[in-house]
């Protein structure tokens, strides 16, 4: 017998020298313990240095399940101290306890009423020592008491000595291994943070190379400013193929008070923690957003970590998981040794994204600017010329409301010189040292309009190949013109009133929310109360724009400021043409008095550029050369003495007329009449219906 005692303990010390697998090693030990004492469970424990914590190492039950899921889902490391294990320690050698007495003296521990139900008596516990060391120990348990000899205890023990060394030998290489691991997802963090510096690709490659080493089916970054909502900042689900993709942050719109709830839930990850098994499904019934998450995404437990990321933000990272026991203080440990390197990340983005808004900005305002500078040369402060009572009090309320940050809606016929006045009132406010920036919301598709406005992402949709900075992000500071106002399409409608009045928006394609701090310059040479009316304005922005209306006249209704315009364009257009100074002749003068100007003074400023280049003579030669020109020559016959004299309105209306005859009855269009007149076709039919012209025109 003593040889084969040797034997075995020769056989073991080879396997334990050679064997680098943890299963199978435990395995061969459990067959051969097994010759000696027949038990029908294993379990080895293993102590912290200071003998006040406990780890189960190994548990084996043949096959059998002698304990509940809920015994299973205790905590990894536990304290000896009030459990069973404190009168196991105090035995320096093998001891057998029968577990109805050792029931007697527990009743409160759980597992021994449990093994007694399922037909296990006996335990004979064998300490593990190594070195002198005492680092665990192994219980066998058995359904029929065991009898040992003096040479049985005294080999169970020798095996519990090489056993202590297979345990010490297995843990060190567990953690070996585990700081390799953890040195290798170091590394490819710190490769990432150096390669990569957009958000998403940046922390899906951070979830990819965790989930290497420790599985999980969520990775989220969420973050917080102080009173705010709580933002996601990164989130992502692993799919089916191993791959991870970005999650909508609004996938809890459908769950009631979705904010409330994650509010609520906000103390659970202001701790390192992990919550599994039981401990979840408590919390679950605790929390909606729990839940809510294990009803609807299977979410069975969370491990979760607080990140400082400074500037007054709170923020945490949590991993979850459909298996009900997928993480443990391993795990945790693991993620808390990486939190450095993702705070990092999470600063290296926010630092990244603002530099490259700012260089955006700073970009996009200088070509905007530039632009401006070669194609508005002539769209400046001083180009408002005249001194009539009308534009006495444009002058008055446009120096009433400059100063301020209120939203101004201006008004007036095409031509009257809007933009002049969206132009003055940011030259003289406040924010005069940020971009002016405009948009004609005629001049763009509608479908492109959003996009101007408020941007896009890289592939929001076709075509979008790179990422666009809309004009309320770049007006950031500043001001918008929204020229054309009353073109805006319905859907844009509802978009421009949210920014309007809660100042953020998103880009096409982002979930990010953007604030900007924009005053807002609407224009429009619609009547806005008739697009209410007719439903195709909304009520509600049309109040929004009309906060301060300001009105700019027709130049028909200032007659008295046509000399001071006309001397005002000549002087211009003879210096840039080079031409030499030509008079003007009182009987043209008269005539351009005369007529009603649908054009305003964009038409007035185009005649004299055509006079100025055609005239050769002392004098300026207007006839011949626009529908204008030809209308101030109809309006110098002289009429019969006594004979009736038109009207404005009538001389208007007649000269309408006679364009709309040359065009076969066409408004828009190159051939239409609109452009004959030189004026928007909206304006023209607005100025048909007041006169009553019908569109039914034959040529003749």
């Amino acid at each position: 017998m003593h040889n084969q005692d040797d034997s075995l303990l020769l056989y073991l010390n080879d396997a334990i020298a050679t064997t680098r697998s943890k299963e199978k090693l435990f395995r061969n030990i459990t067959e051969k313990l097994r010759l000696i004492f027949p038990f029908d469970a294993i379990t080895i424990i293993t102590f912290d240095a200071e003998h006040q914590y406990r780890r189960v190492f190994l548990r084996d039950y043949l096959g059998e399940v002698l304990l509940p899921d809920g015994e299973l889902q205790k905590p990894e490391h536990s304290p000896i101290k009030g459990s069973p294990v404190e009168t196991f320690i105090k035995e320096p050698h093998l001891h057998l306890y029968d577990l109805q007495d050792m029931l007697s003296e527990r009743a409160e521990f759980q597992p021994f009423r449990v093994l007694l139900e399922r037909g296990m008596r006996y335990m004979a516990v064998v300490p593990l020592r190594t070195g002198g060391q005492l680092i665990g120990l192994m219980s066998l348990v058995a359904r029929r008491r065991p009898e040992f000899s003096d040479s049985d205890a005294d080999l169970l023990e020798k095996i519990g000595s090489l056993v202590a060394v297979a345990v010490t030998n297995t843990l060190a290489f567990e953690d070996i291994a585990r700081r390799e691991q953890q040195k290798t997802m170091q590394l490819a963090l710190n490769n990432a943070l150096l390669s990569i510096k957009e958000r998403g690709e940046l922390f899906r490659s951070i979830a990819t190379e965790i989930n290497r080493v420790a599985p999980f089916d969520y990775f989220g970054v969420r973050v917080r400013q102080p009173d705010s909502p709580v933002r996601s900042f990164a989130e992502f689900s692993k799919q089916p193929d191993g791959t991870f993709s970005p999650l909508d942050e609004n996938r809890y719109d459908d769950l009631p008070q979705s904010e409330k709830s994650k509010l609520a839930a906000i103390e659970l990850f202001a701790h390192p923690s992990v919550y599994v098994g039981a401990d979840f499904e408590n919390l679950a019934q605790r929390y909606d957003i729990l839940r809510y998450i294990r009803e609807q995404r299977g979410t069975q437990s969370i491990l979760c970590t607080p990140l400082d990321v400074g500037n007054e933000q709170t923020a945490a990272l949590i991993l979850a998981s459909h298996q009900p026991m997928a993480f443990t203080a391993a795990t945790l440990e693991l993620i808390q040794s990486l939190v450095p390197q993702i705070r990092l990340a999470i600063q290296n983005v926010f630092a990244f994204e603002q530099i490259d808004a700012l260089r955006t900005q700073l970009e996009r305002e200088r070509t905007y600017l530039i632009d401006e500078i070669n194609t508005t040369a002539a769209a400046r402060l001083d180009d408002f010329v005249g001194g009539s009572a009308v534009m006495q009090q444009v002058y008055t309320r446009l120096a009433q409301v400059a100063p301020t940050d209120t939203t101004v809606l201006i008004q007036g016929e095409t031509g009257t010189g809007k933009e002049l006045v969206a132009r003055a009132l940011h030259n003289l406010s406040p924010r005069a040292e940020r971009a002016l920036i405009k948009l004609n919301c005629a001049a763009l598709p509608a479908q492109l309009i959003e996009s101007e406005l408020f941007g896009h992402e890289k592939g929001a949709f076709t075509g979008a190949h790179d990422r666009r900075i809309g004009k309320f992000e770049l007006a950031d500071g500043g001001t918008i013109f929204l020229d054309e106002v009353g073109e805006l399409p319905l859907d844009l409608q509802a978009k421009l009133l949210r920014v309007l009045q809660e100042k953020e928006f998103e880009r096409i394609g982002g979930r990010r929310v953007i604030q900007a701090d924009v005053r807002v310059i609407a224009a429009t040479n619609r009547v806005l109360e008739d697009e209410v009316a007719a439903g195709r304005f909304r009520a509600d922005l049309y109040y929004r724009l009309n906060v301060f209306p300001l009105l700019v006249p027709p130049l028909r209704e200032r007659p008295e400021d046509i000399e001071p315009l006309m001397r005002h364009f000549l002087e211009r257009f003879t210096k840039q043409m080079g031409k030499p100074v030509r008079g003007l002749r009182e009987r043209d003068l008269r005539s351009m008095q005369q007529y009603s100007w649908p054009g305003n003074v964009r038409e007035l400023e185009h005649v004299l550029e055509q006079a100025v280049i055609v005239s050769q003579g002392p004098f300026l030669e207007f006839a011949g050369f626009s529908a204008v020109a030809q209308a101030a020559q109809a309006s110098q016959a002289t009429p019969e003495v006594g004979g009736p004299i038109k009207t404005l309105k009538d001389q208007e209306r007649d000269h309408i007329l006679a364009a709309l005859r040359r065009t076969g009855g066409r408004v828009s269009g190159p051939t239409g009449a609109a452009i004959l007149l030189d004026i928007n076709p909206k304006t023209l039919e607005a100025r048909m219906k007041k006169l009553g012209i019908q569109r039914t025109i034959t040529a003749g």
